[in-house]
């Protein structure tokens, strides 16, 4: 990573921000290629099955249906974990100019299991009792609500608020994973650190967040139209390639993004990591004593070149 790619970083732009990830990917793509076969290549192909054999079980078997919905989530939540660690851990060996082998990425993701897990099981935690608390509460506004324009008038609003609420709590988790990997901290103390480094920059960090998720939306959505229940088995085949291959690429891309939002937040705070403590500390992954980046590894200062 050179020095006007981590100016256009510091700059926390959504176009630069976009500009330096497409860099990174396209720079190191024979990387990419190796680790990505082996963690986002089945986690994409088992998101896009998922919709497709939900429907199938959702119309005949409500146990068969359930049964399925857990395995499709230990599995998902495996491979998210597993995609999540060797992407980040690559996006900062490339911060360290170091040169970087799938297999050595691979053989830090035993080493930081743990903390990814805790992390990642918190996020669904908060998810979860948001979800439900904003069950509880538009229930009932709904049911109040009569047809019409007034109706749809309260109800648009009340939606978009849930809809800002989810978006700002998927920052926070994705951030955390990155702090989950790269420092040693895990769970809560991971999501209250990653709070604090996207205060000031929550706007950027929102809409490029925002764009990835209606990404994601729209490729279900259209998995769902052209290949669920459509018609010709010739264009759905075709539509289900196009939809894998983008579901495959903005996966790898929005993993990319939340790393370079990381290092982005840490700038704009005048805290980076240090590149020597960085390389260190993967050196000694190198050398199989994983030693987690400590806050001490950090300085709190204006970063120059």
């Amino acid at each position: 990573m050179d020095k006007q790619q981590e100016e256009q970083i510091h700059s926390l732009g959504v176009f630069a921000i976009f500009r330096v990830s497409f860099l990174i990917i396209f720079s190191w793509t024979n990387l990419f290629t190796q680790i990505t076969l082996s963690t986002i290549f089945p986690l994409s192909l088992l998101s896009l099955m998922h919709l497709k054999i939900s429907d199938h079980f959702s119309q005949q078997n409500y146990t068969a249906f359930w049964l399925f919905q857990t395995v499709y989530f230990i599995f998902f939540l495996v491979l998210s974990m597993l995609s999540t660690a060797v992407v980040v851990y690559t996006v900062a060996c490339i911060y360290t100019r170091k040169e970087v082998t799938c297999f050595q990425v691979m053989s830090v993701v035993p080493k930081i299991w743990k903390r990814l897990t805790v992390t990642f099981a918190w996020s669904f935690i908060v998810v979860f009792v948001y979800n439900m608390t904003s069950f509880f509460v538009l229930i009932p506004w709904v049911g109040s609500i009569g047809p019409g324009v007034g109706g749809v008038a309260i109800l648009g609003p009340l939606l978009i608020i849930y809809m800002m609420g989810f978006v700002y709590i998927s920052i926070i988790w994705h951030l955390a994973s990155v702090v989950s990997v790269l420092e040693e901290v895990c769970g809560v103390e991971a999501m209250i650190k990653s709070r604090g480094l996207v205060k000031g920059k929550m706007v950027i960090s929102f809409a490029i967040f925002l764009l990835l998720n209606l990404c994601f939306v729209l490729i279900q959505v259209g998995f769902h139209r052209f290949v669920v229940v459509g018609k010709s088995f010739w264009s759905r085949i075709g539509c289900g390639v196009l939809c894998f291959l983008f579901l495959y690429e903005f996966t790898l891309l929005g993993l990319v993004v939340q790393t370079m939002i990381y290092f982005g937040c840490k700038l704009y705070h005048n805290e980076i990591i240090d590149r020597s403590y960085l390389e260190n500390h993967i050196e000694n992954v190198y050398l199989g004593d994983y030693a987690p980046l400590r806050p001490d590894d950090y300085r709190s200062k204006q970063f120059y070149m």
